[in-house]
């Protein structure tokens, strides 16, 4: 075989050992899990507030499981119940906040007038635009006191 040939086959195989590391081996995420202070007040938020359904969930833990049809969480009780540590997104590893995307402009300010009628909801910022638009946001933390960001785009 020629030089050139042998060359060739060294950067094909370079080039497949290159692409094989940067094969991505996961599909999407499978659930997000959150640890709550008040287990019927989270759940509550999500099913009464939000519409979610129930889906689940671990007595023993004790643990409750929501989802809308496309995102699945657990939300875990603490042990410690109303004396936990609150995250500090500015001073902890952790969840900063979890997004949810609206279906609409009128569904994210429905949603606003809801979330102000909620016990414990903490509304961090009502709907503005997000870094001039055409993108709106709010911000809030629930019962337990994640932060929730909902977000509509038109042009999704």
């Amino acid at each position: 075989m020629s030089k050139m040939l042998y060359s060739c086959l060294f950067i094909c195989l370079l080039s497949f050992n290159a692409l094989a590391k940067n094969e991505i081996l996961t599909d999407g995420f499978n659930h997000i899990g959150l640890t709550v202070k008040d287990l019927e007040s989270s759940t509550n938020f999500f099913t009464d507030t939000l519409g979610w359904n129930e889906v689940g969930g671990d007595p023993s833990y004790p643990a409750k499981f929501v989802s809308d049809g496309k995102i699945f969480l657990t939300l875990w009780q603490t042990t410690a119940g109303q004396n936990t540590i609150e995250f500090n997104r500015k001073h902890n590893v952790g969840l900063h906040h979890l997004a949810l995307t609206a279906v609409s402009f009128e569904a994210l300010d429905e949603l606003y007038e809801r979330f102000k009628k909620v016990e414990g909801v903490v509304i961090e910022f009502a709907p503005e635009l997000a870094y001039g638009g055409p993108t709106k946001h709010m911000m809030i933390r629930e019962p337990s006191g994640n932060r929730l960001e909902f977000t509509f785009n038109p042009k999704n």
